[in-house]
C-alpha cells in the first residue's frame, strides 16, 4: 500500500484493500458487476457460462447429489438471509448440551467447528505473521549473536533469523507512518465531511451521504465534487479507517515479536497435531466477513429475490473457522481439513495463504487424506501480483516429501475484461502452479448481518470455482476426485494465445504463460466435458 499526496484540501492514503463500501442490499450495484460471475461470456464480460448451463443443459432437472463444501476460512454468517438455508447441519449433534453426541472428538459442533477457539468461548481474532512465529522461536537462539560465533549447522537458521529481523523492522517502521498519515488523512476527510453538512444543514456521516447530497450553492457543489472523486479511489472516512485499523494491526500485532495471542487463549503445542483438544462450535467469530463472502459466491440461496445467486443449486456450505486476522497456522489448516473429511465434505474451499509453513509436513499429510477419500481442495493463488512457480506460496501440492498430491486446484483471478486486462492486475500466476483463473474482481457477495458488499481478490476467484466444481459433481457424482479436477481445467475458456497484460507489471504474455489451462472457468464446458468423459 503506497502513500499518495492528492491536490485536494487534506492528504490521503492510496488503499489497496479488498474491500470496498458495505451496503444493506444490491441496488446500489450496476447490472453489470451484480452476479456476473455468473454471466456468459459476451462482448464485454469475460463471464464462466455458467447461466448457460442453467438455460442449455439443466433446465429446472433436479440434481443426483447435494454437495457439501466446507468453507475454512475466518468464520461464516451462518444466519445470513441468502445463507441461513444452505448451511451444513450435523445431525447426530445436539446443539448446546455440553455433550460429544457423535463421538467425533468436537462438543456441539452442529453447523462446524472453530479451530481459533477455547472452551471458554475465548476467540482469536488478530495474531501474528507466520514469519513473526518462526523469528520469535528463532530469536532465543540467535539475539544479539554474531555470525562468527554461530555453529556450522546454525548457520542457515542464524540467516534466516537475520533475514526476519530485517524485514520486520522495516515492516514495522512503514507500518508506524502509514498510521499516522492515515489518522491524519481520516481527520481531514472527517473535517471536509463536517464542513459540508455545515454548509447543507444536512447530516453528513458517510460517502453514501455524500453522493446523495443535492447541493443548493456552488461552494457546496464543490466541495461534494472533490469528496465524491476521491471516494470514488477508495479515499473515504470508512476506508481511512479501515487502513488505521490495518496499519495498526501491522505494528502491533502482525510484526509485534511479543505478541503471542495464541499461548493465552489456545495454549497447544503447535509442533503436535494430537494435541487437539481446543476449538469451539462458534463457526461465526469476531470477524466473519471473509468468510461469509465466499460462501455467498458458492452457495447463496438462487431465485429467492435476496441479494444475489450463488453458482451451485444443490449445495451446503459447512463452516470451518481457522483463519485469524494474520497468517493461519499450520497446525489449524490440517486439522481443519480432517474435520471436513471426517464429516462428509466433497470440497473444501481454502481462500488464505502465506509465505512460510513451517509444519507443512502436517498440511501435506491432511491434503493426501483428503485425496484418499476422493475430496477436491481448492485453494486461492493469492494478491502479491507474482510468479509462484518461482517464489513461495503456501498451502500448495508439492509435498516436502517430493511428488504433488492430484486433487487440489490453484485459483487465480480474472476480471470482467475480454481484453488485454483479464488477469486482475493483483492475481499470482504460474503456468505450473496456478491451474486455472476465475472472476475474482469486483465481485458482490453476502457479508455479515444479511448485507452485502463489493470486493475483490483471488480469495473470491476460489469459491467460484469451488461452486462450479460443486455445480457439476451434483449432476455427475460418478466422477472421481481426479476426473473432475481435470474437468474444470481442461474446459476452460481458452485464451491460451491471447496477449494480456502480465499482473503487477506494463508487459504483455501469452495468456498460456500464465496458468495450466490457459484460461477462465467456464460452467458449460465442464458440464460437456464431464458428459463426454463418463460416456467415454
Amino acid at each position: 500500500m503506497k502513500i499518495k499526496n492528492i491536490l485536494l484540501p487534506f492528504a490521503a492514503i492510496a488503499i489497496s484493500g479488498l474491500s470496498y463500501s458495505q451496503t444493506e442490499d444490491v441496488s446500489t450495484y450496476g447490472a453489470k458487476e451484480l452476479n456476473w460471475q455468473r454471466k456468459n461470456i459476451s462482448g464485454k464480460i469475460m463471464g464462466t457460462n455458467t447461466q448457460k448451463a442453467y438455460d442449455e443443459i439443466i433446465q429446472g432437472q433436479p440434481a443426483k447429489k447435494e454437495i457439501i463444501v466446507a468453507v475454512i476460512d475466518a468464520g461464516v454468517d451462518i444466519y445470513h438471509e441468502d445463507l441461513r438455508d444452505n448451511i451444513w447441519v450435523n445431525k447426530e449433534e445436539i446443539k448446546d448440551n455440553g455433550i460429544d453426541d457423535d463421538g467425533n472428538g468436537y462438543i456441539d459442533d452442529v453447523n462446524g467447528w472453530n479451530f481459533l477457539g477455547n472452551s471458554e468461548g475465548e476467540n482469536i481474532d488478530v495474531t501474528t505473521l507466520e514469519k513473526t512465529r518462526i523469528h520469535q522461536t528463532l530469536a532465543p537462539r540467535f539475539e544479539g549473536m554474531r555470525e562468527a560465533n554461530v555453529a556450522a549447522e546454525d548457520k542457515e537458521d542464524y540467516a534466516l533469523f537475520k533475514k526476519l529481523d530485517r524485514e520486520i523492522t522495516d515492516k514495522v517502521k512503514a507500518a508506524e507512518k502509514a498510521y499516522k498519515e492515515a489518522k491524519k488523512g481520516y481527520e481531514n476527510i472527517s473535517k471536509a465531511y463536517k464542513n459540508l453538512a455545515k454548509m447543507s444543514g444536512t447530516k453528513i456521516a458517510t460517502y453514501e451521504d455524500v453522493v446523495n447530497l443535492n447541493p443548493s450553492s456552488k461552494e457546496e457543489k464543490k466541495l461534494q465534487k472533490q469528496l465524491v472523486l476521491v471516494g470514488k479511489f477508495g479515499y473515504t472516512k470508512k476506508e481511512m479507517n479501515e487502513y488505521m485499523e490495518y496499519s495498526e494491526n501491522e505494528k502491533d500485532a502482525y510484526y509485534n515479536t511479543s505478541f503471542d495471542p495464541r499461548k493465552d487463549i489456545i495454549g497447544d503445542d503447535l509442533n503436535d497435531i494430537n494435541d487437539r483438544g481446543y476449538g469451539n462450535p462458534d463457526v461465526i467469530g469476531p470477524d466473519a466477513f471473509h468468510g461469509t463472502f465466499c460462501a455467498g459466491l458458492i452457495g447463496a440461496s438462487i431465485d429467492n429475490n435476496l441479494g444475489i445467486d450463488g453458482i451451485a443449486n444443490n449445495v451446503l456450505i459447512m463452516p470451518i473457522r481457522t483463519v485469524p486476522n494474520g497468517d493461519e497456522y499450520d497446525k489449524d489448516v490440517a486439522l481443519a481439513i480432517r474435520y471436513a473429511v471426517d464429516n462428509g465434505a466433497n470440497i473444501i474451499n481454502m481462500s488464505f495463504g502465506k509465505s512460510y509453513s513451517p509444519n507443512k509436513t502436517m498440511v501435506d499429510e491432511a491434503f493426501a487424506y483428503a485425496e484418499s477419500k476422493g475430496v477436491l481442495l481448492v485453494h486461492a493463488a493469492g494478491n502479491d501480483n507474482k510468479n509462484i512457480d518461482f517464489e513461495d506460496n503456501f498451502p500448495n501440492d508439492n509435498l516436502a516429501a517430493g511428488g504433488k498430491v492430484g486433487n487440489l486446484i490453484c485459483v487465480g483471478a480474472s476480471s470482467l475484461s475480454t481484453k488485454k486486462r483479464i488477469p486482475a492486475d493483483f492475481s499470482n500466476f504460474g503456468n505450473e502452479n496456478v491451474d486455472i483463473f476465475a472472476p475474482g474482481q469486483d465481485v458482490v457477495s453476502t457479508t455479515t448481518e444479511s448485507k452485502y458488499d463489493i470486493s475483490q481478490g483471488t480469495s473470491f476467484s476460489a469459491p467460484v470455482v469451488s461452486g462450479i466444481a460443486a455445480l457439476v459433481w451434483s449432476y455427475y457424482p460418478e466422477l472421481t476426485v481426479a476426473q473432475l479436477k481435470e474437468v474444470i481445467i481442461q474446459s476452460a475458456t481458452p485464451l491460451g494465445k491471447k496477449k494480456v497484460v502480465v499482473p503487477g507489471t506494463k508487459s504483455k504474455k501469452r495468456f498460456s504463460e500464465l496458468s495450466v489451462s490457459d484460461g477462465v472457468v467456464n460452467t458449460y464446458n465442464a458440464f460437456i466435458l464431464a458428459d463426454a468423459m463418463l460416456k467415454k
